[in-house]
């Protein structure tokens, strides 16, 4: 059985979503399951979860692009071996891919391998920048905000406002409030 998987990131892209839903009818999908969520956000798109659980072995899971069924490499490698684990096949309709095969095996492979080397390259030549821009002077990383802030943060408290109340009005994460009293508490 082919299953299909539709996805888009907004609302408002529906030609996009549109587009998608008559591809995956017109290769045969029997099933699709469709939604609009970013896939970037966190938390589970839950259509993805259905169709994941849904598919079972002897079927195919149908996407039209590769991007619209994983946020990134190690997310698509988890789908993947989510998928060979109860038998089932990915085919990828713009890149012509098909796992059912060897050759579709071994192209998502390729791919794969090719697109986490040129993310260490990328983390390697950025590595490299920040190293030369340290040397130089010019690198001073990220500013420190909880800890600039740690005086207005003690001063709330001294007010007896819980640890939520002094994160809202300091601007800083809960953890940040914690942090900063604690290390107030070991400096006294």
């Amino acid at each position: 059985m082919l299953v299909g998987y539709a996805r888009t990131s907004t609302r408002e892209q529906v030609a996009g979503f549109e587009a998608q839903l008559t591809e995956l009818q017109k290769v045969g999908c029997e099933k699709i399951f469709r939604e609009q969520v970013s896939a970037v956000k966190p938390g589970v798109r839950q259509e993805l979860e259905s169709a994941l659980e849904y598919v079972r072995e002897g079927d195919t899971l149908v996407v039209t692009k590769i991007d619209r069924l994983a946020r990134s490499l190690p997310h698509l490698l988890q789908i993947i071996d989510r998928l060979e684990k109860k038998g089932v096949a990915l085919r990828i309709l713009s890149m012509q891919i098909d796992t059912s095969t060897p050759n579709g095996k071994l192209m998502l492979s390729i791919m794969g391998a090719i697109a986490e080397f040129e993310r260490a390259l990328m983390l390697e030549r950025q590595l490299d920048g920040i190293a030369a821009a340290k040397e130089a002077g010019k690198y001073k990383g990220r500013a420190p905000t909880a800890k600039a802030k740690a005086v207005e943060v003690l001063a709330l408290a001294e007010k007896g406002l819980t640890r939520e109340a002094i994160a809202d009005k300091a601007g800083v994460s809960v953890a940040s409030v914690y942090r900063i009293l604690r290390q107030a508490k070991t400096a006294a």
